[in-house]
C-alpha cells in the first residue's frame, strides 16, 4: 500500500456550507451576518486598534520624542579599523571608508573616534575628530583634514575640504 492508496476516513472532507440560499436552509436572507453595520456589509472588517468607538489605546497613549531639524547625525568610526582596513600612506576620504564598509552612507557626517592604536602613517579627511583621534593619528606620523559641510544658495548640500 502506498500513501497515495490509503483511503480517507469518513468526514475527514467537511462539505462546505453554502449560506445566502434561501431561508430552509438555516443561513438563507443574511447569511449569518445579522442585520446592517460594517461586518455585515461585503469587504467590512474592523480596522486595527478600533475599540468600538472608545479612544483606542494608541491615541490613549502620549506621544513621545521629536524630529531634529537640525543635522546631529554622526557616522562613528574607530582608529583601530583604519588601522586594519588602510594601509600605510593611505588618504582615508569617506567614500574609500564606504568602499571598505566603514560607514554607510557618504551623505551623513563621519566623526573619528581615538578606540585602538594606530601605527600606519594616514591622512584621515572627515568631518569630526576626538581630541584622542587627533593625537593618536599625528603621533603615528598622519595628518587630519577636517570637511566643513556649507549650504550653497540654490539649498544644495557640498563638501568642501580645508586642511588644517
Amino acid at each position: 500500500m502506498k500513501l497515495n492508496e490509503i483511503p480517507m476516513p469518513r468526514g475527514a472532507r467537511r462539505k462546505i456550507k453554502r449560506v445566502g440560499r434561501g431561508s430552509g436552509s438555516g443561513h438563507g436572507k443574511t447569511s449569518g451576518r445579522g442585520n446592517k453595520g460594517l461586518k455585515s456589509r461585503s469587504g467590512g472588517r474592523v480596522q486595527p486598534g478600533f475599540e468600538g468607538g472608545q479612544m483606542p489605546l494608541i491615541r490613549r497613549i502620549p506621544k513621545r520624542g521629536f524630529n531634529s531639524i537640525t543635522d546631529n547625525y554622526l557616522q562613528i568610526v574607530n582608529i583601530e579599523s583604519l588601522q586594519k582596513s588602510f594601509k600605510k600612506g593611505d588618504t582615508v576620504t569617506p567614500q574609500e571608508m564606504q568602499a571598505k564598509r566603514l560607514i554607510k552612507h557618504t551623505d551623513v557626517r563621519v566623526k573619528i573616534l581615538g578606540k585602538g592604536k594606530i601605527s600606519k602613517t594616514l591622512t584621515v579627511h572627515a568631518h569630526c575628530f576626538s581630541k584622542s583621534a587627533v593625537t593618536e593619528i599625528e603621533s603615528a606620523g598622519g595628518s587630519i583634514t577636517v570637511i566643513k559641510k556649507l549650504v550653497s544658495s540654490n539649498k544644495k548640500v557640498q563638501d568642501v575640504k580645508s586642511s588644517s
